[in-house]
């Protein structure tokens, strides 16, 4: 199994930080170093230099003096030689001690420097101040010894002071070593943070983009509708089990487009029969309807002076009973035939078709003297006969649920929301119940008795399915019923919003005590139906 994303960053950048961690210590190290060594250079074995110097210079006052002193006897010559207190070799001596505590060299020199200084105080310097002072002149043999002593010191300090800048010049080299070590350290630490970042930025490329890449064109070529190219990935473990689930997902989609392409050949079948039984819907039962209306006429014209009234409306129950089942049978084939309208959308204007509707409720609302009234209504895209039917439909429910003591108001209404058109036509009606609002779209959904109240419950249903083929949709307003009904619905403003038709059988006959209403039909429903 190939290595999870995880486990190759973690190595790499493990990897990345171990090297610059080393670096780094190293360039530490190589910074208190340089400042060790540069202090000790520049300030101590400077300041030991200037001491071992001072020093020399004081023995050569001394020793001016001493000489001065021998030969005149006067006390004031003496100064130079007073300065010179004892043991300042081995103050000199303890500085460079703690400077340079571990080395014996230097230490060495010191030592003899010291016993030189002291020799030639002891066996020289003093016995001539105190022969001096006595009155006796200097013998030769002092002279001699002070020379000899003199020399030796001369000579320890300058091995003295060579040896110590010899170890200054040694220690400036271990420091510019130092130095170069930490510039190096500075560099190589940069240079391995550039490289950590190309590395891992080439194994990202590798490992992430690539991998995801080509998963991407597979994927692309599954989006686009080769179903039969296999999806696979490679790279990490994660992309490789990201690229099994695509791969699984296709295979699922293969097999529920197989699936779906059975269920749409089943459909078409469905469709065929549906036809069929329009046919003989429209033929066949609406013949024997006619007949029984017929006869049962004639009958009453014939033979109604030797009927009783009781049998005057059995004719009277029969003849309806015909005529409302023609009806229905009517209202079911229009509803089942809409979204099976051929020709293309095209501009439509809703106020020519709210003009038209209103021209086919002429009468109905001449009778109940409705007033219907508009807004400027815009231009949408769709068909012209089947927007003309949706607002009979809605114009005529709200004139029909009218109050008994008021005359019918009704008010339809436009405004651009987004890419669609939301339209609304208010009433003054009886209103709706909430709890009613989504059931009043059903088919055969009835709110009253049908004696209350004419229709078939096919009205609204045959709304919803008009909205819904020209990809909008349609719901009731909530507010309160005493202030009437509010029926909203959505039209595309753009033809590229229109959902793909598919014929669909019409909904099953669901409870037949509730009643969405339908209006009257006119010249335009005629025309679906035929």
């Amino acid at each position: 199994m190939a290595w999870s994303l995880r486990g190759r960053l973690r190595v790499a950048v493990l990897s990345a930080a171990a090297l610059l961690t080393v670096t780094l210590v190293v360039a530490v190290v190589a910074f208190g170093q340089l400042v060790r060594y540069q202090d000790t250079v520049t300030r101590l074995l400077f300041t030991a230099v200037v001491d071992l110097q001072d020093l020399q210079s004081e023995i050569v006052d001394a020793e001016a003096a001493l000489r001065a002193f021998a030969l005149s006897g006067d006390e004031d010559m003496l100064a130079g030689y007073a300065q010179l207190p004892y043991g300042r070799a081995d103050d000199v001596r303890s500085v460079i001690g703690e400077v340079l505590p571990d080395d014996a060299r230097l230490h060495a020199h010191f030592d003899q420097l010291a016993g030189a200084v002291d020799a030639w105080r002891v066996e020289h310097a003093e016995p001539v101040v105190a022969a001096t002072r006595d009155g006796a002149s200097v013998a030769a043999d002092w002279d001699a010894t002070g020379v000899e002593r003199y020399s030796e010191v001369r000579l320890e300090l300058d091995e003295t002071l060579e040896a110590l800048v010899e170890y200054r010049n040694e220690t400036a080299a271990t420091m510019r070593d130092w130095q170069r070590i930490l510039v190096g350290s500075v560099v190589a630490l940069s240079g391995l943070g550039v490289a950590s970042g190309v590395m891992l930025w080439r194994y990202l490329r590798r490992w992430v983009t690539e991998p995801l890449d080509d998963l991407a064109v597979s994927s692309r070529a599954v989006a686009q509708g080769d179903l039969d190219s296999p999806v696979v990935g490679g790279g990490p473990r994660e992309i490789v089990m990201l690229a099994d689930d695509v791969e699984s997902m296709r295979r699922r989609l293969v097999a529920e487009i197989a699936t779906a392409e059975q269920a749409q050949a089943e459909l078409r079948a469905s469709n065929r029969d549906l036809e069929q039984f329009a046919y003989v819907a429209s033929h066949d039962l609406q013949e024997p309807l006619r007949k029984v209306a017929s006869f049962t006429q004639l009958l009453e014209r014939r033979y109604g002076d030797q009927l009783d009234e009781r049998g005057h409306q059995y004719i009277a129950f029969a003849s309806d009973g015909a005529r409302r089942m023609q009806r229905l049978i009517q209202d079911l084939l229009a509803f089942s035939r809409l979204g099976r309208v051929e020709e293309d959308p095209a501009p439509v204007v809703v106020g020519d078709c709210l003009a038209e509707a209103l021209d086919n409720l002429s009468e109905l609302l001449e009778e109940t003297g409705a007033v219907v009234t508009s807004d400027p209504l815009p231009e949408v895209v769709g068909h012209a006969g089947l927007i003309t039917q949706l607002l009979q439909n809605l114009v005529g429910n709200a004139v029909k649920f009218r109050r008994p003591d008021m005359a019918p108001r009704v008010h339809v209404t436009a405004e651009r929301v987004g890419e669609d058109w939301e339209f609304r036509c208010s009433d003054n009606g009886i209103g709706i119940e909430p709890r009613h609002a989504e059931r009043v779209f059903a088919i055969f959904q009835r709110l009253h008795a049908k004696d209350a109240y004419s229709g078939t419950g096919i009205g609204l249903a045959m709304c919803k399915r008009i909205v819904e083929y020209h990809g909008g949709r349609i719901w009731i307003l909530h507010q309160d019923p005493s202030e009437g009904t509010t029926v909203c619905w959505t039209l595309p403003a753009q033809p590229q919003r229109w959902l793909v038709r598919v014929d669909r059988t019409a909904e099953a006959p669901a409870d037949p005590r509730i009643d969405g209403g339908d209006a009257p039909r006119g010249p335009e429903q005629e025309k679906v139906q035929t």
